[in-house]
């Protein structure tokens, strides 16, 4: 069988030849219809707080009677001891009134302080709402409004004494609402953002620690509870919030709320892989993966609390996100898995 012999094609004469090159076919449509993706400008509705709902107008009527009802039996019980003790004796008479008058005045201070409490948490939503909207806007009378309330609120803290003076000095050469409402953004609260996620990544790593070494479940739903509430607490008083009694059961309800919206009182499928993808399934026990999940859940209640606190919109800043913890928490859970 003879072997295949590859001989050319072209012979020699014509190789020198210029080869001809036809011209592709173009396709000339009669007519095109031009679509354009749609940009939604918008931010994703499970990253923007909720606003706090208002009461209803029974449920204002219901609260305003009782209220009313357990004064006026307040005020006859007291009547009623004072008169008692007058009869007993004229100076034990005189000594409960001395200290009724007490009451009454350390009443009055608390319910003061509370309905300052209430007006600082009604203030600062309203600074917010007034924001998004000067930015939507590019609003430069509505900005430099916010941007006054905002170093109002912040004259009598020395922490933000080089913002405010940084703010003030550049504040009067920007035009744009934009732009100022970013100054103040950038200025004022990206220090307290940084603080603030230090709070929770402090608190979720607590949270973290006791659930592992807890013997008890009931100790680490406890523990948790209770970490929860004080850093929601620290974290409203880092932002300005400085709730009372009622100011911070409106806060907590609306950071309940927030979670709710947000999915927060769960783990997401993602962040589930995302735990098992990192190995956790294989390298802690199960309960330093309590304690990691726990600490997760904590700092779901610290970001909702910065989001529903925060006096200004995040615009230029990035939001606190769940995944930003994560590797903090896989650490401080493999370090103690390690320990003998």
């Amino acid at each position: 069988m003879k072997r295949p012999i590859a001989r050319p094609t072209v012979t020699p004469d014509k190789a020198d030849e210029t080869p001809i090159v036809r011209a592709p076919r173009a396709f000339a449509p009669t007519a095109v219809d031009r679509t354009d993706t749609p940009f939604d400008s918008e931010p994703e509705e499970t990253l923007v707080a909720p606003p706090p709902k208002r009461m209803s107008w029974w449920g204002r009527l219901a609260w305003a009677s009782s209220g009313i009802l357990v004064s006026a039996g307040l005020g006859l019980a007291a009547d009623r001891l004072i008169r008692d003790l007058f009869a007993a004796n004229p100076w034990l008479g005189w000594v409960g009134l001395s200290v009724l008058a007490a009451f009454v005045v350390a009443v009055i201070a608390l319910a003061t302080r509370e309905v300052f409490a209430l007006r600082r948490l009604h203030m600062l939503d309203a600074l917010k709402r007034d924001a998004a909207r000067a930015t939507a806007d590019n609003d430069q009378r509505r900005a430099k409004l916010v941007v006054d309330k905002l170093l109002g609120i912040y004259a009598a803290r020395p922490d933000q004494a080089r913002a405010r003076q940084d703010v003030a000095d550049h504040l009067p050469h920007l035009f744009d609402g934009q732009e100022i409402v970013a100054l103040a953004e950038r200025n004022l609260m990206a220090p307290l953002d940084a603080r603030a996620k230090t709070l929770t990544a402090a608190s979720a790593r607590r949270v973290a620690l006791v659930t592992a070494v807890s013997p008890r479940a009931l100790v680490d739903i406890a523990f948790v509870i209770y970490e929860s509430v004080r850093l929601a607490g620290a974290i409203a008083a880092l932002y300005g919030a400085r709730p009372g009694f009622f100011g911070f059961w409106r806060l907590t309800g609306t950071i309940l709320t927030h979670l709710a919206v947000t999915g927060g009182l769960v783990l997401t499928d993602g962040l589930v892989e995302q735990l098992v993808g990192q190995g956790l399934a294989a390298k802690l026990s199960a309960r330093l993966g309590e304690g990691v999940v726990n600490g997760l859940m904590t700092v779901r209640v610290g970001i909702a609390a910065m989001r529903v606190v925060r006096p200004l919109p995040f615009e230029t800043q990035p939001q606190p996100m769940v995944r930003d913890f994560i590797p903090e928490l896989t650490k401080l859970a493999s370090d103690n898995a390690k320990a003998p």
